[in-house]
């Protein structure tokens, strides 16, 4: 990619961009669409336009009615359908509003994230529903595979509060017995709470035979702690305070945070479930391309 690209793609430039909907387009029709050429054949096919007839066209497309009005060649173009039905689970809990100065919220990055893969999934003509979570399903909206659920979706994600804890179980449960037919499950999220509770949430999913991917989402800071010596932490979600000092407890800490991905990703891997790692500095290209890989293999 150029610098250009690259810059284009970077999060805090992409949220200063307007509405969530246009940033997802700019986002996808920027880089991805050039990156992802639709190699995907689906069940079945939808007629959308004509085109002049070109040499080496197959006659069978000629539009004949067509031809009997206007004595001209048309050819009958169409769309692929995948008939993917794609289910984005955005986690709400309070800790997604945490960011350090500089970053996004990890609340703005997911939504920027999913509203971004909302676009490519409809413009594949996917069915695409959101669901936002904490410790309740705050929303739900159903799958559809019409460009104008792109409006619903941004306008879901731009509306988002986060409030709650990270309970996601009995959720994942009461949504995988929504979901009928096997999908594409994708899950943003933090996932702070105990490992066994996301690893058990998340193979509920792939017991229902579900495609399931994981962008865990977290802050630099929450990656490597700051030093910055004396300071008193908050969960923002239970609200206990910690008074530390950083310097004393980083290596540490760095050091059980690398143990807890790295025993995420394996876990992950040993039940088929994709699983990334973001943090809410990375490219949206580097977010976006792991995916592009998942559904290349379900097409």
């Amino acid at each position: 990619m150029t610098g250009q690209s690259s810059q284009m793609l970077d999060p805090l430039v992409v949220s200063r961009l307007g509405k969530l909907e246009l940033i997802a387009r700019l986002v996808v029709e920027g880089f991805i669409t050039g990156l992802h050429r639709s190699p995907y054949h689906g069940f079945s096919v939808e007629f959308t336009d004509h085109r002049p007839y070109m040499p080496g066209d197959e006659r069978k497309n000629i539009d004949w009615k067509l031809y009997a009005k206007t004595e001209r060649y048309y050819i009958k173009q169409f769309e692929e359908e995948t008939n993917l039905k794609a289910y984005l689970l955005l986690d709400t809990s309070r800790s997604m509003a945490f960011s350090q100065q500089g970053t996004l919220p990890k609340d703005r990055y997911a939504g920027l994230l999913a509203a971004s893969l909302a676009y490519l999934l409809l413009r594949q003509r996917d069915g695409v529903s959101l669901a936002l979570y904490s410790e309740q399903l705050q929303r739900y909206i159903p799958p559809r595979a019409r460009m104008s659920q792109m409006k619903v979706l941004t306008g879901a994600l731009e509306n988002l509060r986060c409030e709650g804890l990270t309970r996601p179980l009995p959720i994942f449960r009461k949504l995988a017995d929504r979901i009928h037919r096997r999908g594409l499950i994708v899950v943003l999220s933090d996932l702070l709470t105990a490992p066994e509770d996301t690893l058990r949430s998340l193979k509920y999913f792939a017991h229902h035979k579900h495609e399931v991917i994981v962008f865990h989402i977290l802050d630099p800071a929450e990656l490597s702690l700051p030093g910055r010596g004396e300071v008193i932490f908050s969960d923002m979600e239970t609200k206990e305070t910690l008074q530390t000092n950083t310097w004393e407890i980083k290596a540490a800490y760095d050091s059980q945070v690398e143990r807890l991905t790295r025993e995420l990703r394996m876990r992950c891997r040993e039940s088929l479930i994709d699983y990334q790692l973001v943090s809410t500095n990375t490219p949206f290209d580097k977010a976006l391309f792991s995916f592009l890989e998942k559904r290349k293999r379900l097409g």
